[in-house]
């Protein structure tokens, strides 16, 4: 099983936020969260109270019609938003008083994000999209190429990892984008549609993979997705009536 341990020596290692253990039970926890936005004299209410626990080695599913607010709670979730009201907790600390700065080495260090479009860089390889950013945590070049090359042979793509993204097909890419994910040891990751954008037998394969990931390395996922196939075979389903969390 590929090991997401790491011994970076990253600006975020010398905060004890970012750099304690990680053993409480919940990996993301939010409380009463909500967030709404300004549309012209109006105030539109996406998330009015939500309250979610993802636990670590646990995948939810996030399903619901879009303008649901599932991309808002990813957002806010993964410390891109900050809530109007409410708490996010990461590994049991709440980020709510954290400043921009610590929020970013905070994300960069805990949280893993997959979207339904990969956003690889186009003039690097494979191996080259999952080691930059590890470079950028602080990790050093050897060990960083190191579990890159461990990630994607995890899933599926060793003999894929000198190419292009151009030369890689649309599967392939997504397969990529979720190791360049997971790369910093993430405690949380965050998928919003990341099977959307592919073929049915190309988003089986990509699922799968994903699923084996998360669970062999206790990732605490959470999955926005459309497909009730896919959702039904999550640990959990969730998903937002109103604003507000409903389980499945």
């Amino acid at each position: 099983m590929v090991d997401l341990h790491q011994g970076s020596e990253s600006e975020a290692a010398a905060d004890p936020l970012i750099d304690r253990p990680f053993r409480d039970p919940d990996a993301l926890v939010l409380a009463g969260v909500t967030r709404s936005y300004s549309q012209g004299k109006t105030r539109l209410e996406v998330l009015r109270g939500v309250d979610l626990v993802v636990s670590p080695g646990e995948i939810v599913g996030l399903v619901g019609p879009s303008g649901a607010g599932k991309s808002t709670l990813l957002h806010v979730a993964g410390l891109l938003e900050r809530p109007d009201e409410g708490s996010v907790y990461v590994g049991g600390s709440d980020t709510t008083g954290l400043d921009d700065g610590r929020r970013t080495a905070l994300r960069r260090s805990a949280i893993g994000f997959v979207y339904q479009f990969h956003h690889l860089l186009p003039e690097f390889t494979a191996l080259e999209n999952v080691v930059l950013p590890q470079l950028i945590a602080g990790l050093d070049k050897t060990e960083a190429k190191r579990r890159a090359a461990e990630l994607l042979a995890f899933l599926g793509l060793g003999e894929r990892a000198m190419h292009r993204p151009g030369e890689l097909s649309g599967g392939e890419q997504q397969r990529v984008a979720i190791a360049r994910a997971v790369a910093n040891a993430p405690r949380i990751l965050l998928a919003d549609e990341p099977t959307g954008n592919l073929d049915p037998d190309t988003a089986e394969h990509v699922f799968a993979m994903l699923l084996k990931l998360a669970h062999g390395t206790g990732l605490a996922a959470l999955i926005a997705t459309h497909n009730l196939d896919f959702a039904a075979r999550m640990d959990r389903r969730v998903t937002l009536r109103e604003g507000r969390i409903v389980e499945l």
